[in-house]
């Protein structure tokens, strides 16, 4: 007998946008729900990114919802529903599966939030927070983490990549900062906040001269990589709280 719970669409709409704050952003995009299906919510899928990929493995899964840290109709894009948009759509409308995205307000959340997660992984002690929006996350390394080549090999080891190293690896660590997904460009408010490495998802040719004048190390690892923690979190949460069934569905990615 199937013993999961029904949560109404709308309600569960409500709880993600006060559970995450959704009104404090200025975002790239809207947060919350972006494509309405049935009312009746009792399996939710999670994942990184709403591809086509994900969205057909969510649909065999049976899911009546959808929930991604990079969701649809991102500032600037082209408003025309054609080409791969088209098909993401329709397979959603066709299925009647609803789409919730979650971007800058999943990256912050103290707890379900990206750098909360890869934190955790990373065994890496919480001490502030900087940046705008204070979406950047500085902590202490783990015990026995001392070099810029012990974090580099924890990285590794955590999340299954090796991430790009900018510096010395021989350089001693202090305070680490961290920031997932594509945000090198807050590299320099690390270094202000006095960081002594930063770790982020992805890497700019500007990125690596800043690095080596500012003397803080730089460790790209990955945007997709540092980015699967924080939905499936989420998904988490909801299963425990509403007796949800839900099931986290990784894409690989090798960005």
């Amino acid at each position: 007998m199937d013993s999961a719970a029904v949560i109404n669409r709308d309600d569960l709409a409500k709880y993600l946008a006060q559970a995450l704050d959704i009104n404090r952003f200025r975002d790239y995009c809207p947060n919350g729900i972006q494509v309405e299906g049935r009312n009746a919510i009792k399996t939710i899928v999670t994942g990184v990114t709403a591809s086509l990929a994900l969205l057909e493995a969510a649909a065999g899964a049976g899911a009546d919802a959808i929930l991604v840290h990079h969701g649809y109709f991102w500032r600037g894009e082209d408003a025309r529903v054609i080409g791969p948009k088209q098909k993401r759509l329709k397979l959603l409308l066709n299925h009647d599966i609803s789409l919730f995205a979650f971007h800058l307000p999943l990256d912050a959340h103290p707890d379900w939030g990206n750098n909360a997660q890869l934190g955790m992984r990373l065994g890496l002690a919480p001490s502030g927070r900087f940046g705008e929006g204070d979406l950047g996350w500085l902590g202490q390394p783990a015990p026995g983490v001392s070099t810029v080549a012990d974090l580099a090999m924890l990285v590794e080891r955590r999340l299954g990549r090796a991430p790009l190293v900018i510096g010395d690896p021989g350089q001693r660590l202090d305070t680490v900062a961290w920031c997932t997904g594509a945000a090198q460009n807050m590299l320099s408010d690390a270094v202000n906040a006095g960081a002594s490495a930063y770790l982020s998802g992805e890497v700019s040719e500007p990125t690596v001269h800043l690095a080596r004048e500012a003397g803080v190390a730089y460790l790209a690892c990955g945007h997709h990589a540092t980015e699967r923690y924080g939905i499936e979190a989420l998904g988490n949460h909801l299963a425990e709280h509403f007796g949800l069934r839900h099931q986290f569905i990784d894409i690989a990615n090798p960005v």
